[in-house]
């Protein structure tokens, strides 16, 4: 027995000197917070560990010297008050003693104030944006694992999925403050390092801070289920010293400047339908490809396919637009910020002629940037230096005319504004107030909700469990139209369910309850018109 407790004693105090070299423990990291966390975490298992080997010890030592082959007899006792009283207090004792250190550890963790820079992290199916700010410098940061290495035709490297074309750059020795948000679903950015993991969620601002002590490479990942590519979301931050900072920001702001100029000089550029073509595959194959998949069908019910859709058939401006400024209330981004001229020029063109579309359209930046876009965002090229972007106008200047106009002609231009705004508003709300038939409303309605809801709640309504509610017999759909009017109305605060209201007409908003209210078997009934949205407050 007395061997035994020495080689328990023995593994206690061992275990101090080699934990920090075990695989499978936690990282002491690179600041003092993650210091603080690791040394917290070893305190609290060593106190497990103790109360284990106290309790189990214990009951070994029972059971070996008061077996009934030894002649052992049970004692009649019960209700020890003295008994009831330890094993009340000294659980208690130990808690506190818990307590104390981890309350100290989370009240550092929470405390940015006094930092020296602050950065705001974006997150975005599937990437990261940052912003410096007073530097005037921000970038995307994506995910640059070759694409041979995901499909597994050639061999993964040490740093698989974890490789971006951009890293965060951040000295050492100052304190950085991070404001985390999102501009889709909840994503986590997380530096184990760092001891940092904080929830970027939409609509909401997230603080978390860092002070990394030691210069090299640090890498983590999105830790929160944000969608189908949620594993391709890397981060790899640099830390640099305080000098090569300094210097880097100036590059970056210099590497800016310069790409703007290079912008506009692109735009009186004229490439053919091959380079475009080949340029266009490259960036869709990059930025387009995770959503729309790489042969252009999209996944039914979530992305759409670019297959002879509506809107390869349409307008070119139209295509354009949608690239430029994204699609309130679905998926698609604004890559305005995201891709210079060019660079949506050549996809635009690549999606119109990909895939057997074959429009025979060819976009140039000075198409895009007449449709406007900011013809100066950053190139995004994979040789391109971390660079930011400036979102200074870069419009062309405006031309005065050679006179001014009277202050009788403005007065009539008012008035002819002011009338012909108040007749297509009467138009609107006339048109806003038709009912129509059930067949109606669930045509309109199924269009609406594969366009704006089934994203989250999916094509057949049985939505997402844990992250986003089925509407298949809901109490939303058996409960009052009422509600049901309200949360697509207004939204529903704290939640990812965003309102409508500026977002679709009143006609959209009552098809789609109504479509709601009666598919996947709900079969209410409900016909909701829109004078019952214009009614409810729209």
């Amino acid at each position: 027995m007395k061997r035994l407790l020495y080689g328990l004693m023995v593994a206690l105090l061992a275990t101090p000197l080699t934990a920090a070299e075990m695989p499978l423990n936690m990282t002491q990291g690179v600041t003092e917070i993650s210091g603080q966390v690791y040394d917290l975490h070893m305190i609290i298992l060593y106190i497990c560990c103790a109360i284990g080997v106290v309790v189990f010890g214990i009951m070994i030592y029972s059971m070996i010297y008061h077996r009934k082959s030894k002649g052992a007899v049970a004692a009649d006792f019960h209700d020890s008050t003295k008994v009831e009283i330890a094993w009340t207090v000294l659980p208690f004792l130990i808690l506190i003693g818990m307590a104390i250190p981890a309350t100290k550890t989370l009240i550092a963790m929470e405390d940015p104030s006094d930092a020296e820079l602050t950065v705001k992290v974006t997150g975005s199916q599937w990437k990261w944006h940052y912003s410096y700010f007073n530097e005037d410098v921000e970038f995307f940061s994506l995910l640059s694992t070759p694409a041979d290495q995901i499909t597994g035709t050639a061999n993964k490297t040490d740093t698989y999925l974890l490789e971006v074309d951009k890293p965060l750059v951040l000295p050492i020795n100052r304190k950085v403050r991070f404001l985390m948000t999102s501009d889709d679903v909840i994503h986590s950015w997380w530096v184990p390092a760092f001891a940092v993991k904080k929830d970027a969620n939409p609509g909401f601002i997230n603080e978390a801070w860092t002070k990394i002590d030691k210069i090299g490479t640090y890498r983590g990942q999105c830790a929160e289920l944000c969608g189908k590519d949620h594993g391709f979301m890397p981060i790899v931050v640099e830390a640099v010293s305080e000098a090569d900072f300094d210097q880097w920001l100036i590059d970056q702001k210099q590497f800016a400047a310069d790409a703007k100029a290079a912008a506009q000089a692109s735009l009186s550029q004229t490439l053919s339908y091959d380079e475009l073509m080949a340029q266009g595959e490259q960036i869709y194959m990059g930025r387009c490809a995770a959503c729309h998949q790489p042969n252009g069908a999209g996944l039914p019910g979530v992305f759409p396919s670019l297959i002879g859709s509506p809107m390869i058939k349409g307008p070119v401006s139209g295509h354009i637009d949608i690239v430029v400024n994204g699609k309130p209330g679905t998926a698609m981004q604004a890559f305005a910020k995201q891709l210079t001229a060019t660079e949506i020029a050549a996809v635009v063109t690549y999606e119109r002629n990909a895939w057997g579309n074959d429009s025979g359209d060819t976009v140039q930046a000075a198409d895009v940037s007449g449709n406007g876009t900011n013809s100066s965002a950053t190139p995004t090229t994979a040789d391109a230096p971390s660079a930011g972007t400036s979102t200074a106008d870069t419009s062309t200047p405006v031309t005065l005319p050679a006179s001014l106009p009277t202050a009788e002609q403005l007065e009539d231009t008012a008035t002819q504004a002011v009338t012909k705004a108040a007749t297509q508003a009467a138009e609107v709300k006339a048109v806003v107030l038709d009912d129509l038939t059930m067949d109606e409303l669930m045509t309109m309605g199924e269009q609406v909700y594969m366009t704006s809801c089934a994203a989250c709640h999916q094509a057949a309504g049985t939505g997402l469990p844990g992250a986003f509610p089925s509407l298949v017999g809901s109490p939303l759909i058996v409960g009052p139209v009422t509600d049901h009017l309200n949360i697509v109305i207004n939204g529903k605060p704290g939640t990812a369910m965003q309102a409508f209201n500026s977002l679709l007409t009143p006609q959209q908003l009552a098809a789609v309850v109504t479509y709601e209210r009666n598919a996947w078997g709900n079969n209410s009934g409900d016909a909701v018109q829109a004078a019952d949205v214009v009614g409810h407050g729209k």
